[in-house]
């Protein structure tokens, strides 16, 4: 029987400019409902987010720290999706981030993925793809039917 992952304890993005990408972390983590963390500790510039149900935290780290890590460069994210409860969350989102100064693309059904998959979508300044979606059927399935989802 395998070990079953409760949630993702944490998540380092690396980023060019610690200064533009914490201004824009900023205003989309609270949007998110995320707060920003204090840095325990003191080996490289960071910036921490927290959230109480998806991560322990998110953590933005400058490029010296990056190339310090093996690995870090080959394993950075490309794409990072933050799930809502519904369909209205992900409208009132991408109301939010836009008046936070932030070009959330419209909401819209992608049914190339599921019949209700429903997200906006936006990049951070160092162009990772961030995405707000649903908690939709599909993904409710795989929640609360583990054992029966296949795919």
């Amino acid at each position: 029987m395998p070990v079953e992952v409760i949630c993702i304890d944490h998540i380092f993005i690396p980023v060019r400019d610690l200064a533009a990408a914490e201004a824009f972390y900023d205003k989309v983590m609270p949007v998110l409902g995320f707060r920003k963390g204090p840095v325990s500790d003191k080996v490289s510039p960071r910036t921490r987010y927290d959230n109480r149900h998806l991560t322990y935290w998110i953590v933005l780290r400058g490029d010296a720290e990056t190339s310090a890590e093996p690995g870090a460069e080959a394993g950075a994210p490309s794409h990072l999706c933050f799930r809502v409860v519904d369909q209205e969350a992900v409208d009132r989102a991408c109301r939010e981030l836009r008046t936070a100064g932030i070009d959330a693309t419209e909401p819209q059904t992608y049914t190339q993925y599921s019949p209700d998959y429903y997200a906006t979508f936006f990049s951070d300044p160092d162009g990772l793809l961030l995405e707000v979606i649903n908690f939709n059927a599909r993904r409710r399935r795989r929640m609360f039917d583990w054992d029966a989802e296949t795919g």
